[in-house]
């Protein structure tokens, strides 16, 4: 591809993962509208309602809509926007991990589940228990463990836990105190719950030191992407990309 092109101009999508599937590109991007929401803090504006479903027979191919294959009044637990997703393949069945507002205005992480790559997803009675805030990007390890990576502050609610628990009042850390971390959790076999509890995914400034709250200029991290180059594993980070030598 010689310059960038617009994938689907005819309507709003943002937050797009990508991967290849049954030999093609297949995309899950949030479907944004014009909500007449008024805009603050909390992305209340960011209403999605839906998600679709894009595929390419390559690069340069024309992009074909799957169209809508989940929705918010699908969902037996929805309460409102349909942010950030991911999806994985596992046993040739598909994995759509989504935030979502419960009916207590709370964001969770639920998983739908699928038989083909394009949907449609068919979703679990409930989120996934011990989850919270935002931004799920699902992680395949060489030895065949599944890792879900996510957290977004802000809208995203992730300064509202400590220790995966919501405290009050909801403070953020001091200035010199570590900023808040994005999450990882090991998936069950089954890929619809955690088996273990989320843990802190800490990252390093160039001298090896965790960032602190006060690095405003650093610590706005979002929309988490993973890399498994077998000998290393490369976090792709909206204002950043940062390499980790261990595995999770």
């Amino acid at each position: 591809m010689k310059k960038s092109r617009y994938l689907y101009p005819t309507d709003y999508m943002a937050d797009p993962s990508a991967h290849v599937f049954e030999n093609k590109i297949y995309i899950y991007p949030s479907h944004d509208r014009e909500s007449g929401i008024a805009e603050n803090d909390n992305g209340d504006h960011f209403d999605m309602q839906d998600y679709h479903v894009f595929s390419l027979e390559d690069v340069q191919a024309e992009v074909v809509d799957h169209g809508k294959v989940l929705a918010v009044k699908d969902i037996p637990w929805s309460g409102r926007q349909l942010w950030d997703s991911d999806v994985t393949e596992k046993d040739g069945r598909y994995y759509m991990y989504f935030s979502m507002k419960d009916k207590n205005d709370i964001f969770r992480i639920g998983v739908a589940v699928a038989d083909r790559p394009y949907g449609p997803f068919i979703p679990q009675s409930n989120p996934i228990k011990g989850s919270y805030s935002i931004d799920p990007c699902a992680f395949k390890d060489q030895d065949g463990s599944y890792y879900l990576y996510f957290g977004g502050i802000w809208g995203g609610q992730l300064q509202f836990y400590r220790n995966n628990k919501i405290v009050v009042p909801n403070e953020l850390p001091q200035d010199n105190d570590a900023a808040l971390s994005p999450k990882v959790v090991k998936l069950a076999a089954d890929m619809l719950e955690f088996s273990e509890q989320p843990r802190d995914l800490v990252i390093l400034d160039k001298n090896g030191q965790s960032l602190k709250q006060g690095d405003s200029e650093k610590r706005f991290l979002r929309h988490l992407g993973c890399i498994n180059t077998k000998t290393n594993i490369i976090f792709l980070i909206q204002q950043a990309t940062v390499t980790l030598s261990a595995m999770p």
